[in-house]
């Protein structure tokens, strides 16, 4: 088994986009797999069957699912812009609220994602993201037959530009593989976040995404997959400072840009997700300054 990469990366790029994807069992592929070819199943019974086939047990009876086997419903971006009249930080996310949840549109949201990532060339960040949504991006592109030949596009040399599929790649910033180790020693983004103050998961998790989406509540998922974005780019923000790319005022001064979108953002009334972010961002924040406050009094007087 190949160790996972360690090194941190070198720089900050113009401009950033920390992204998550989410995604459910693909009814269609679970039909043409598994031969479901009675028109009266429903999608829920061809999960059903795609789960059982998958491993499913009483301990487990969703177990993760193949990426290529399953469906994008929504991609979400904090992007940073730094420019010469300064740094901006927007919120993008698809499928956009006057879209459709269909397979249609998961075509339409891959090709403009990847058209996007190739005509604008930002530093991607996820978290285990190499293993996971950049190959379900790779994967249900070719599903589709989509080509996205900027994309994937790659330099002679690894200096001489951007490239999305090089090992350790300053280009394709994986906060996973930094932040883990073997085993029990990778913690998942949930803990990471909530540790440093940031807002993990809060009412809804992943496993919870099919269900919803069996509902009808694909909004929600886009609501929850941004929050999972911003996440995301706090993390990176956080071990951005820890690597000396922000000094300790750059740092207050990139969380600020992040409060003041969510703020603006969430005067939207659809959006009162942001809100609920915001404020358990700042819960968070006051639970986790207070208690490193009470250790550092603590151990004023230590020597090392």
């Amino acid at each position: 088994m190949a160790r996972r990469e360690m090194a941190m990366f070198k720089q900050v790029q113009d401009e950033v986009w920390a992204y998550d994807i989410e995604w459910v069992p693909d009814v269609d592929a679970g039909r043409v797999l598994y031969d479901l070819d009675d028109e009266s199943l429903t999608d829920e019974e061809i999960m059903s069957v795609m789960w059982q086939q998958g491993g499913a047990s009483e301990d487990n009876p969703t177990p993760f699912l193949k990426t290529v086997m399953c469906r994008i419903v929504s991609i979400a971006v904090v992007r940073r812009k730094s420019t010469s009249n300064g740094v901006s930080v927007d919120l993008m996310s698809l499928p956009k609220p006057d879209e459709e949840f269909s397979r249609a549109t998961e075509r339409e949201m891959l090709r403009r994602f990847l058209d996007a990532l190739g005509s604008r060339c930002p530093q991607l960040v996820g978290f285990n993201s190499s293993d996971s949504d950049l190959k379900i991006l790779i994967q249900r592109a070719v599903v589709h037959g989509i080509s996205a030949e900027q994309f994937c596009a790659r330099p002679d040399k690894p200096w001489e530009g951007v490239d999305y599929f090089a090992r350790g790649s300053d280009w394709n910033i994986d906060l996973m593989r930094i932040l883990g180790g073997w085993g029990k020693a990778t913690p998942s983004l949930h803990e990471i976040a909530m540790l440093s103050g940031i807002p993990g998961k809060f009412g809804i998790s992943g496993s919870d995404v099919a269900s919803m989406w069996l509902r009808g509540e694909g909004r929600r998922i886009v609501d929850y997959n941004e929050c999972d974005a911003i996440t995301t780019y706090l993390v990176w923000l956080r071990l951005a400072h820890f690597g000396g790319k922000f000094n300790d005022s750059q740092y207050e001064a990139e969380q600020e840009l992040v409060r003041s979108m969510l703020t603006r953002l969430s005067q939207d009334d659809e959006r009162s997700h942001l809100r609920e972010y915001l404020a358990e961002w700042e819960r968070l924040t006051a639970l986790v300054e207070g208690r490193s406050q009470h250790v550092v009094a603590g151990v004023s007087g230590a020597v090392l």
